[in-house]
């Protein structure tokens, strides 16, 4: 490997997000069912916001919860800046409830 390549592959490295979190991402939220941890992670912001990000935004809103679940179900955009979140329409209500309520529980 040249020493450009190193140089390269250092760099990539410190600039990756680190994290340590205090809440671990639950197994159960993972692939295959959910494909929340492609855009999303609880303390850091990958393409989408941060969830404990989005927690502390809406947790004096007492219509989080139903506004945060049409949103994973219908998509939508504009809200964390510039990529537009995909539409989950195959999750049922129990699902989604369960991701939001969950999101939400991170608020301080």
């Amino acid at each position: 490997m040249s020493a450009f390549r190193i140089v390269g592959v250092i760099a990539l490295l410190a600039t990756a997000p680190v994290s340590v979190q205090a809440v671990d991402m639950p197994d159960w939220i993972k692939l295959p069912t959910y494909d929340c941890t492609n855009c999303h992670a609880i303390d850091y912001r990958v393409f989408g916001p941060a969830w404990k990000d989005v927690a502390e935004k809406y947790k004096s809103d007492p219509a989080a919860k139903a506004k945060l679940i049409a949103k994973v179900k219908m998509g939508g955009n504009g809200v964390w800046g510039t990529l537009s979140m995909p539409a989950h329409p195959n999750l049922t209500h129990i699902q989604l409830n369960k991701v939001v309520s969950f999101i939400l529980s991170l608020a301080k």
